[in-house]
């Protein structure tokens, strides 16, 4: 068995594999649920002086949706630069009405690799980023679309469970980076000559490691060595929430040298209530080698879990838009905040703990005897996988 790590040399080795440092001097302050998520946002944009952007995977319909066109173009109308990206494939439900009440205010809306393209090679790799940054030194990020599907409080089926999070300080530069990344990729300029850049004064002392992962044509990305890099250093504690769990073979060996030498693996995914079948049956045929290592299994069986995070022992927390499953890892523009920080990482813990009363563990012995047609949806799964 290895040597434990210590806790700055996770950091150091996060850094080192990752090419990215620790920036100290931010605030990350954790939303729950749409209640809060999206009064925070919408009070960021409204109060915004200067620079608004919104890069989001997930533009769908309904009153939030509404609330959220009519706040970006009110603030366009007052002279604020509004710019806002939206992916293609995922908002191509959002309301031909909120687009024109953007774009007749002045709102700069681009579309993320439109399916009108020529380059067909394209459609299938998306931005799955979901950032908002008000000033230049405000952010948000996670994993909540705009939809009425993340309003209220996850009391019910109707309203999904989710975790977003607000950043201050200098680490809203990578998220500003995000944005831009896809910004330039429809053909905008990224600097203008009146743009004021903003000045990221320390706030407070979570330092935060943020990865813009791209996928690569070789169909991978820095999100696969972030999620091999924390379950290989992990000394206690990896408790992971995710919306799509999707593990290939190599992510599952890791996980299972983690639990073999004495990590408390534990995975959180959606149960009865998801929007992706085909997803969840994928995962679902790598199950038996997890459990029978004495990785525990979670099914969140309240409405649909969204959340994305990962607790590493007790100071290091994966946060942003990348779900744990292929499409993330080697298909999708997504953005990952590590933050050190035991606070947030207690913030996260207690949520998890709370989250396990709504959920059902996936047995040994029930696992063992579940049905043909079960077992012949895993075997169909497989050939999607890498595709999920």
């Amino acid at each position: 068995m290895r040597a434990e790590l210590s806790d700055q040399c996770v950091s150091s080795a996060l850094e080192y594999f990752l090419g990215y440092p620790f920036i100290t001097g931010n605030t990350v302050t954790r939303l729950l649920n749409g209640d809060q998520i999206f009064s925070s946002m919408l009070n960021g944009i409204r109060s915004a002086e200067r620079t608004i952007e919104l890069l989001t995977f997930v533009y769908w319909e309904g009153e939030i949706a509404d609330q959220f066109a009519d706040a970006l173009a009110s603030q366009a109308k007052a002279g604020i630069q509004v710019r806002v990206v939206l992916d293609a494939v995922g908002a191509r439900q959002i309301s031909d009405e909120n687009v024109q009440t953007m774009l007749q205010s002045g709102v700069n809306l681009q579309w993320f690799r439109p399916l009108t393209s020529w380059k067909i090679w394209s459609r299938e790799h998306r931005t799955h980023r979901k950032i908002l940054v008000v000033d230049g030194t405000t952010g948000f990020t996670g994993g909540v679309g705009i939809a009425e599907e993340w309003c209220g409080d996850a009391r019910s089926e109707n309203e999904w469970r989710d975790t977003h999070f607000k950043i201050t300080g200098p680490a809203v530069k990578a998220l500003i980076g995000g944005f831009y990344g896809n910004w330039a990729e429809t053909g905008q300029r990224v600097l203008n000559p009146d743009d004021q850049l903003p000045i990221n004064h320390a706030v407070d002392d979570e330092s935060v490691l943020t990865v813009r992962a791209t996928a690569s044509t070789g169909g991978w990305s820095d999100i696969s060595l972030v999620f091999d890099l924390l379950i290989a250093t992990c000394n206690a504690r990896l408790w992971v929430t995710t919306a799509y769990f999707v593990p290939n073979q190599a992510t599952c060996k890791l996980l299972i040298e983690a639990v073999e030498r004495g990590v408390d693996v534990q995975i959180m995914m959606p149960g009865q209530y998801t929007d992706e079948r085909v997803s969840q049956v994928a995962g679902e045929d790598t199950f038996q080698p997890l459990i029978e290592a004495g990785i525990r299994l979670w099914k969140y069986e309240k409405t649909m879990l969204h959340v994305k995070s990962i607790i590493a022992d007790d100071e290091i927390a994966c946060i942003g838009s990348a779900n744990f499953n292929q499409r993330s890892i080697s298909k999708d523009d997504e953005i990952a905040l590590i933050v050190k920080s035991p606070q947030l990482v207690s913030t996260l813990a207690n949520d998890f703990e709370n989250d396990l009363e709504q959920c059902r563990q996936i047995q040994p012995d029930d696992w063992k005897k579940r049905g043909l047609f079960q077992r012949m949806l895993e075997f169909a799964g497989r050939m999607v996988r890498p595709h999920t």
